[in-house]
């Protein structure tokens, strides 16, 4: 049973909630594009929800807010801090609810995110759509950020172990940044997974991979999320090669998908696709057996 209907939520007035019998997600009119909620009903929300930035409007500066938001790729400013503040236009059409920005002043960006609900599953398909309003070629890469809840943990799957006689070149690619840290404590290295821990002690750290798995989870409570999204393996991807980036600092925890890198004429779309899905009673993962269970849940996503 899908429902779609408005909602009043955080102090907005103007968003739209499409829903099935477990699982709900709610889409920002006021501001966006944004989908600010991702839960089961009457639960906590998986998505970050910043106190002071939900509910406003307005704001002469980029707000981050929390939620899901559509980004410009190579992070840049002021092109990637482009405002998203003002009122959007959400259309909802055969089960389907899209949210559209007007182009951006500063970049002529046009940005879209489409949802649809599967009406039986805990399964959220997005589609994100750049389009170049302006009267140049632009070069970019589409960019979804999740912006994930305090206190959980991310899971990064890892490539199947190679033995050193089988294979004597790399077969991964990280991208590190000034600030990143590996030694810091939110890290785990495991030999098939990295887990990194949102702690709202910890000062801001990332890491970005070029990522072949096709997906990675957040963890909070007893609550799973995973992300599904693809690499292009021919294509060109910004920050030395990855279409995964994560970052965290005490406020919040992202996992960052993206696409390649393409050069968009004006007029013309490039599209971005991931899959949600929100999974109960998962416990924590200390064993390789456990992490095993959780690639079972991704892999019928």
């Amino acid at each position: 049973m899908l429902r779609i209907e408005s909602a009043a939520y955080g102090g907005w007035d103007n968003n739209v909630r499409i829903s099935n019998r477990e699982v709900e997600a709610i889409v920002t009119g006021d501001v966006g594009p944004r989908i600010i909620r991702f839960a089961f009903k009457g639960q906590k929300n998986i998505l970050a929800e910043l106190p002071g930035q939900i509910g406003g409007r307005g704001e002469k500066k980029w707000m981050i807010r929390g939620g899901h938001r559509l980004w410009i790729a190579p992070e840049a400013k002021p092109r990637s801090y482009e405002p998203d503040n003002e009122p959007i236009r959400i259309s909802v059409s055969a089960g389907r609810v899209t949210a559209l920005q007007a182009p951006g002043p500063i970049t002529g960006i046009q940005k879209r995110i489409e949802l649809e609900l599967d009406p039986d599953k805990n399964l959220l398909k997005l589609t994100h759509r750049l389009t170049n309003c302006g009267r140049k070629p632009f070069e970019l890469s589409p960019w979804a950020l999740t912006v994930m809840a305090r206190r959980g943990t991310a899971i990064i799957p890892l490539p199947d172990k190679i033995p050193h006689f089988k294979r004597l070149t790399h077969n991964q690619q990280w991208s590190l940044w000034g600030y990143t840290d590996l030694g810091d404590p939110r890290w785990t290295f495991r030999p098939g997974y990295i887990l990194f821990r949102q702690d709202p002690k910890r000062p801001p750290n990332k890491l970005g991979i070029a990522h072949r798995e096709g997906w990675v989870a957040y963890h909070l409570g007893t609550t799973l999320f995973i992300k599904r999204f693809d690499r292009v393996e021919n294509g060109c991807y910004p920050d030395g090669g990855v279409n995964f980036e994560t970052f965290s600092n005490e406020e919040i925890l992202e996992l960052e998908s993206l696409g390649p890198l393409t050069t968009l004429a004006p007029g013309r779309s490039v599209i971005h696709r991931e899959t949600w899905s929100l999974h109960r009673n998962v416990p924590p993962c200390r064993t390789e057996a456990d992490f095993a269970r959780i690639a079972k849940l991704a892999a019928k996503c």
